[in-house]
């Protein structure tokens, strides 16, 4: 049979919407393998997973959680990967390097939608995958209409290895159907086999043929036998469902309750034999020779910068010297293995194991880590998220403005959902990420890990001001002062300009009236006046052209003819009939088709202008949206796209154009500007 080779760790992403069970499922395999005495609770806050303070706050995963335990001999390290929207994707640098993703889904078929961005992340990236439905107990009836709703969001065929056995309306057991064997669950231990039921027989026998003919759809020989009537061998069915998984040309279905070990044992065996060896992720990114893929960072207090990592091929010790993808060399401070939730310190990490590397001071997630010296980039990477809510932060005390610094840096490095930038106009520090409850759990890792204190507030819009006429404008700076004074004369044309072309500055001196050493003084101060206009706002698309003037031969300098263009400038756009620019934005909004007329109607609520909408490519029933929408309006508009989609909505924007902003809206943003000057 087909499997992992002997030694070589097996690396299972557990993935799937918030609330599915995931760090139950977790809990439930380290007991079912003895990492652990007794299987923890989420709910109680004493689960292996979900133990920063953070998550326990909030009773769910907000960062990806690692484990590693022994079954029946072989090694695995799991990745218990957050399943709500805004923290979902910290997971995703992890993904390239796995071996196998186990999607966790409810049992209930509304909830099977929840998925489809799961299913497109893992397709995209090539990793094989498997769903295990959790709380089957909750289940009613056959499972033909989760199986349904599964179908469509899979670009491969679901494929049950399972049917429930029940009594009366409760699930009780499972029949596999690879193994036609029955088996019933007992709470907290392994299930116990019995004779299949007579009742269940002609069910079992019609289901099986059905995988039989979904797997045939890839082996021409198995097809050719059902079609003779011939029964295949057992070891000829699990061959073909581990060739097809592997290759993802099928995903396959098991089921069970994480919260009482129903069905997981039965899942961990399925694991031991039929998860591909580690050489197919190293395939899948391009990798060959003894490496190590970095997926994340993290700095542990005293302990430094970890960089967490797994080794693809090959053996790592803490005496080798690292190559980094850009060619940079550096010796690990020290070795860890992953034992349970923690970390032990060794010599030596073994193929397909994780480690965590000490003071690498320049890895980065998503980099390769070389053993023999050479460098090596992978060709399969995880995409950036873009940031979807943004907040203006700074430190509580001035003092701590540096200690914010290096903090927020180190943060955005472990957190690539995280974007730190500056606003160049408005000179404000712009933290952003994946929502509010993201950024509510940034500052709060600030303040435990780092003791700095910040805080937000809402980022300023960049708005502008342009004009509508245009004015001839004498300025003239003088001044007498006991030795030299000061005296530049200059007149100006001041015309709006061409839309997006900011402030452009001309000249048609003749004559020599204005000696050409000090034009470009002249120019300087046109701009200074610029950058704040009558109604308060940077001036744009305005042409300013410098046509006559005159100087003293004693008295002038670039000083005085700085200033006499800033007052002619300043003197003018008092005239020139103002009026107030805000920026727009170009949105493609992401959502399930049936959510998108309730999106519309929101964008239009926030002065949107919907620019059209059709069917999202690859991805069954969803649309894709495009909408011009101004930029003050989007601050909140991410919480309500989920509160509108089931938190599945998102979007990608970028500035378009500069618009005018009329009547109320416009007054009240001048007399807050003039309020806060």
């Amino acid at each position: 049979m087909a499997g992992t080779k002997p030694g070589a760790t097996r690396a299972i992403a557990l993935v799937g919407a918030a609330g599915a069970g995931k760090t139950t499922l977790l809990e439930a395999m380290m007991f079912a393998s003895g990492a652990i005495p007794r299987q923890g609770s989420v709910d109680a806050g004493s689960s292996v997973g979900d133990a920063s303070p953070e998550a326990r706050k909030r009773g769910q995963s907000v960062e990806l959680n690692l484990a590693a335990f022994e079954f029946m001999g072989d090694r695995y390290a799991v990745f218990d990967c957050p399943g709500a929207t805004e923290f979902c994707a910290s997971a995703d640098g992890v993904l390239p390097a796995v071996d196998l993703a186990i999607i966790v889904a409810d049992s209930h078929p509304e909830k099977a939608p929840l998925l489809q961005p799961i299913f497109k992340s893992l397709e995209r990236l090539g990793v094989p995958h498997a769903v295990f439905i959790n709380r089957i107990d909750q289940a009613h009836g056959p499972l033909d209409g989760l199986l349904e709703a599964l179908a469509p969001i899979s670009s491969a065929p679901i494929v049950a290895r399972q049917i429930p056995l029940f009594k009366g309306e409760q699930v009780t057991g499972f029949v596999d159907l690879a193994l036609e064997r029955a088996f019933v669950y007992r709470p907290g231990q392994p299930s116990e086999r019995i004779d299949l039921p007579e009742d269940i027989v002609a069910q079992e026998a019609e289901a099986r043929f059905h995988m039989l003919e979904q797997l045939a759809d890839y082996d021409d020989t198995l097809m050719e036998e059902l079609l003779s009537d011939l029964t295949p061998s057992q070891d000829e069915v699990f061959s073909d469902l581990v060739k097809e998984m592997n290759e993802g040309l099928i995903v396959p279905v098991f089921f069970g309750s994480a919260l009482n070990s129903f069905g997981v044992r039965r899942l961990l065996k399925a694991l031991r034999h039929e998860t591909p060896d580690v050489s197919r992720a190293a395939e899948r990114l391009g990798l060959d020779g003894p490496c190590a893929y970095a997926f994340r960072t993290s700095y542990a207090g005293q302990a430094g910068k970890l960089t967490f990592a797994r080794v693809m091929d090959g053996t790592l010790r803490d005496s080798d010297e690292l190559t980094d993808s850009e060619g940079q060399r550096a010796r690990p401070g020290g070795l860890f293995r992953l034992d349970g939730a923690a970390t032990k310190k060794v010599d030596h990490v073994d193929r397909g194991e994780v480690a965590a590397i000490a003071k690498l001071d320049q890895a980065v997630a998503g980099q390769v880590l070389s053993i023999d010296g050479k460098a090596r980039k992978a060709l399969v990477e995880a995409g950036e998220p873009a940031a979807l809510y943004c907040m203006a932060i700074s430190a509580k005390e001035h003092k701590d403005d540096v200690r914010l610094s290096g903090a927020l840096a180190k943060l955005v490095e472990e957190d690539r959902t995280l974007r730190l930038t500056q606003n160049p106009i408005t000179q404000e520090h712009l933290l952003a990420g994946q929502g509010e409850a993201h950024l509510a759990i940034t500052l709060e890792r600030l303040k435990r890990r780092f003791g700095v204190e910040a805080q937000v507030a809402r980022p300023k819009v960049s708005y502008r001001e342009s004009i509508r006429k245009g004015v001839t404008q004498h300025g003239r700076h003088k001044k007498q002062t006991g030795g030299h004074g000061q005296f530049g004369d200059v007149i100006i044309e001041i015309k709006p300009g061409a839309p997006g072309s900011g402030v452009v500055f001309s000249q048609r001196i003749t004559g020599g009236v204005v000696p050409k050493q000090w034009i470009p003084a002249v120019e300087q101060g046109v701009r200074d006046a610029a950058q704040k206009g009558p109604l308060g706002f940077p001036v744009v698309d305005v042409d300013v052209c410098l046509i006559d003037g005159s100087y003293h031969s004693v008295d002038s300098s670039e000083m005085a003819f700085r200033a006499a263009g800033r007052l002619a400038m300043s003197d003018g756009l008092k005239q020139c009939a103002s009026y107030l620019l805000e920026p727009i934005e170009k949105l493609i909004i992401h959502a399930p088709s049936s959510a998108t007329a309730r999106i519309t109607a929101a964008i239009s609520a926030r002065r949107g202008q919907i620019l059209g909408f059709h069917p999202r490519e690859g991805w069954a029933g969803w649309d894709e949206i495009a909408v011009y929408l101004p930029e003050s309006e989007r601050q909140d508009l991410i919480a309500e796209l989920r509160g509108l989609t089931q938190g599945l909505g998102d979007y990608i924007a970028e500035f378009d154009h500069m618009a005018e902003v009329t009547g109320r809206i416009a007054e009240d943003i001048v007399k807050r500007e003039h309020a806060m000057a």
